[in-house]
């Protein structure tokens, strides 16, 4: 059931009626399918299992199509609708977290394809991550270049027909599993930033090894991936040569504000935990919901958790429309991410002793949490990009003034 603080987000301008179908739909549609799964979907030693059986489940069930361009490709519309991603997002994180994550990769394991990709290239292999028969993931991290992308050195060298990787990448979500990585990878036009491109890489092209398997406090699948001589054809090429930086931030803008999105699923699921314990605790003969301090703690995490969702729908809002979203995206990153983790935070001080049990809710949440304040652009990178963006436009004005 959505909780109120979302039922009522649901009539702001943000939304079309379809939207609020939307969200209705995806929520009966976790409360009928996810239960049954248990509690497999925690379990670290069937993580990759549990991911796989959830893309299944949500191809089948038509969810991962709003993460594809173009209804030939089995796409929902001919443009990703950011609103209805995050809404699906945010649904899913606030029911399972590895439900959300395994809608999320598909998005953005394609996500490029859809952007830059080739009429044969989209055939290929964007219907088959929509129906959930193909694997996606998204290859950027390096040991060396995390946060600082432009720094990437895995290299693609220009041999006659195709290029040769040679390189690492790390972290990757999806790893081991995938059927296919968007990888990007140094070609050298141009120093930095301008001399990286993109490719699709099949997980079976030889020379493709999954070097380690990743384990974090919360479950997923993840992975080191080492290139030895991996040998890809040009066609496999995604855009322009050089280009590869420009397609990995315009992937990024798409799916960032989702983040926060999950984010903010994450901290709703933490308030209703928390609303339940104090109104059911009782010490000092009453409920803990009684004392002052607790209901000063809940109203906090209202607050928290209504100021990122202006944020996440102002910036998915902005993008449908065609509007320039890379400040307002790491707005929405940074503060629903922050948010969530103080939000949880405060759900687990009121659970007390059971809030540090492993298995429990809050406890899950508190784990699931952590990791978005980091990927896909840690918060210390939106910072970053919030105050170059504030910069960049005050120089503007300027000099339009002189």
């Amino acid at each position: 059931m959505a909780t109120d603080s979302q039922s009522s987000m649901l009539d702001w301008p943000f939304f079309e009626p379809r939207h609020r179908a939307l969200a209705a739909e995806i929520d009966a549609w976790c409360n009928a399918h996810l239960p049954a799964l248990g509690p497999s979907l925690h379990e670290r030693e069937r993580v990759d299992e549990g991911c796989r059986r959830l893309v299944r489940m949500l191809g089948e069930a038509g969810w991962l199509r709003y993460g594809i361009g173009g209804r030939i490709y089995g796409g929902e519309g001919e443009q990703i609708d950011t609103r209805a991603i995050c809404l699906l997002r945010e649904t899913l994180a606030r029911h399972a977290g590895l439900a959300d994550f395994a809608l999320a990769m598909q998005g953005l394991g394609s996500g490029a394809i859809t952007l830059a990709g080739t009429e044969a290239q989209k055939q290929r292999y964007l219907p088959a991550v929509a129906s959930g028969t193909a694997i996606a993931a998204f290859a950027l991290t390096e040991p060396a270049s995390g946060s600082d992308v432009a720094a990437l050195a895995l290299s693609a060298r220009d041999d006659g027909d195709a290029y040769v990787l040679d390189g690492e990448k790390t972290w990757i979500s999806n790893g081991g599993i995938a059927d296919f990585y968007v990888v990007f990878a140094r070609t050298g036009e141009a120093p930095g930033a301008h001399g990286i491109s993109a490719f699709v890489v099949d997980a079976d092209t030889p020379g493709l090894t999954i070097a380690e398997r990743l384990e974090v406090i919360a479950p997923h699948p993840l992975a080191r991936l080492a290139f030895e001589g991996v040998r890809v054809s040009k066609h496999c090429m995604l855009g322009a040569p050089g280009e590869g930086f420009k397609l990995a931030m315009r992937t990024l803008d798409i799916f960032r504000t989702s983040v926060a999105a999950a984010a903010l699923g994450f901290a709703r699921r933490a308030l209703s935990e928390a609303l339940e314990r104090a109104s059911t605790r009782h010490l000092f003969g009453q409920t803990l919901g009684g004392l002052p301090l607790t209901q000063a703690k809940l109203a906090h995490m209202a607050l928290t958790i209504d100021s990122a969702a202006l944020l996440v729908y102002r910036a998915a809002w902005m993008r449908d429309h065609g509007k320039r979203v890379t400040r307002e995206a790491a707005m929405a990153k940074w503060h629903a991410t922050e948010g969530a983790q103080q939000v949880i935070d405060a759900a687990v001080q009121i659970w007390g002793g059971q809030g540090v049990q492993s298995g429990t809710t809050v406890e899950t949440l508190y784990r699931e949490i952590r990791a978005l304040r980091i990927y896909e652009g840690a918060t210390e990178v939106q910072q970053l990009i919030v105050g170059r963006d504030l910069l960049a436009r005050y120089a503007e004005r300027n000099e339009a003034d002189r």
